[in-house]
């Protein structure tokens, strides 16, 4: 069963939970066929809404989930009463408990050697019988065709079902929609996820998650690289949104 959409700006996300998500992955673990879920925010609304080529390939996503507050608010404004937030972070710890229970194994791309080593540390910890078949810390450069074809052959034959792709807005999501018809697996775009379990960033308070203040927590948290991104996309994302609700409503 598909869920709702609801268009936000230029983004088509889904009306969706917690537990609607994680079956969607369970089902789509055992077919062997390339999928990818974009957990979106502000940043990649609007990414979408400035980049039609990048829209296209978010639209085109199995699944689309909100992980930002306000993309839930925004849903909610738009009629969607029930919607709900899935958080990128915490969808990953749920994922992986469905493929503890179910013997599913995940693989992870993204990060750094030592963020991705402290992260899988953590899993092991936390999921002491998950299976971890793949984990690949890629350069930060461009990949080489041979180095790309090399990672592609690693994860069909470690046979992971479930691979959690952390290299950020908007790389990550083009990187999975190009190895989509490639790779047998799930692929998850959880942008910083890696970092945060591992210890190299921290995580927001659950009350600023709750009330929508998590940018505020990340962008004190990391202001040179963030300030930009939040001045520029926050204020247009709020005036764009109130536009498309003037005329909706």
């Amino acid at each position: 069963m598909m869920n709702k959409k609801c268009d936000i700006l230029k983004m088509s996300v889904d009306v969706t939970s917690y537990s609607e998500t994680i079956n969607h992955i369970l089902l789509w673990s055992k077919l062997k066929v390339g999928k990818y879920i974009c957990v979106s925010n502000i940043h990649m609304c609007m990414e979408t809404y400035d980049d039609p080529y990048f829209c296209k390939k978010v639209n085109d996503a199995d699944l689309v989930v909100p992980d930002g507050k306000p993309l839930v608010w925004a849903q909610k404004l738009l009629g969607n009463k029930n919607a709900l937030q899935v958080r990128g972070s915490d969808l990953l710890l749920h994922v992986c408990n469905m493929a503890e229970i179910n013997g599913i194994p995940i693989g992870l791309y993204g990060g750094t050697l030592k963020s991705l080593t402290d992260f899988k540390n953590f899993l092991k910890k936390n999921f002491p019988d998950l299976k971890i078949s793949f984990f690949a810390a890629p350069p930060f450069r461009e990949l080489t065709k041979d180095e790309d074809q090399n990672y592609i052959k690693e994860i069909n034959t470690s046979e992971a079902r479930i691979l959690f792709v952390g290299i950020g807005c908007p790389k990550q999501e083009n990187w999975m929609v190009a190895h989509k018809n490639s790779l047998t697996c799930v692929m998850i775009g959880v942008g910083a996820a890696f970092d945060f379990f591992s210890g190299q960033k921290k995580h927001a308070p659950r009350w600023m998650q709750k009330s929508g203040l998590e940018w505020v927590f990340r962008l004190v948290s990391d202001p040179k690289r963030l300030w930009k991104r939040y001045m520029k996309h926050n204020p247009r994302f709020m005036y764009f949104f109130l536009c498309q609700l003037c005329r909706e409503k």
